[in-house]
């Protein structure tokens, strides 16, 4: 596995690549990117933005979308995968804001993961963003490079993940890390053609030299 000063070292060489990474999803609140942030699972970020604007200005508060009749909620992100089950997870969610927590949306793990539809993945973006909170969400751009630089097991789990990159990075990078990572996912270690021949730790990357070496 590789030693947490490598992994140190490789994070340096992303943020020369990347740097001033950020979120793409566009809020002007904690509550705004709890909504955008649900709504992303299995979706893009580009995609979401196209909706949130006119989704936030028929429900700007946490009351006016548990007020909602759900086929109005699912008029407005009917362009987003999974849009039933999403319509329902935001206004329960938003349910539970009200009479939980004062229609405001809550600063530790422990709260945002009782609300519907929020896992640990939404809780880490959203106290990461939103809260400045040290916070590393696990997506798949970052399982991907995380098991190809073998910072993590092949089988580990999200959870586990996460943990590796917690231990080997200090507190004060990992919301940085997360995104750079997401980036670089996109951009550089994608999930098919990787560009490995131009990526800047491929000589810590069994994975890369394996798939050059394939490649010919």
């Amino acid at each position: 596995m590789l030693s947490k000063a490598k992994t140190r070292w490789a994070m340096t060489q992303l943020y020369d690549l990347i740097p001033d990474a950020k979120g793409a999803l566009i809020a002007d609140s904690p509550f705004q990117l709890l909504i955008a942030v649900m709504l992303s699972a299995q979706a893009t970020d580009v995609s979401v933005n196209k909706v949130t604007p006119q989704l936030f200005e028929h429900f700007p508060t946490p009351a006016s979308f548990a007020a909602a009749d759900l086929t109005a909620i699912e008029a407005d992100i009917r362009s987003i995968g999974l849009y039933h089950n999403k319509a329902k997870h935001i206004r329960t969610c938003c349910q539970q804001l009200i009479t939980d927590f004062g229609g405001e949306v809550p600063q530790t793990h422990a709260e945002l993961e009782q609300l519907a539809g929020v896992g640990r993945k939404t809780a880490n973006v959203v106290l990461g963003d939103a809260f400045n909170v040290p916070s590393f969400a696990v997506d798949t751009h970052v399982s991907r490079i995380a098991k190809r630089l073998t910072i993590s097991a092949e089988n580990a789990s999200v959870r586990q993940i996460e943990t590796d990159f917690q231990t080997k990075l200090p507190q004060k990078e990992w919301v940085q890390a997360h995104h750079t990572l997401i980036l670089f996912g996109r951009q550089v270690c994608t999930a098919r053609n990787p560009k490995c021949n131009q990526c800047p730790l491929l000589s810590i990357c069994p994975a890369g030299q394996r798939i050059l070496q394939e490649r010919g």
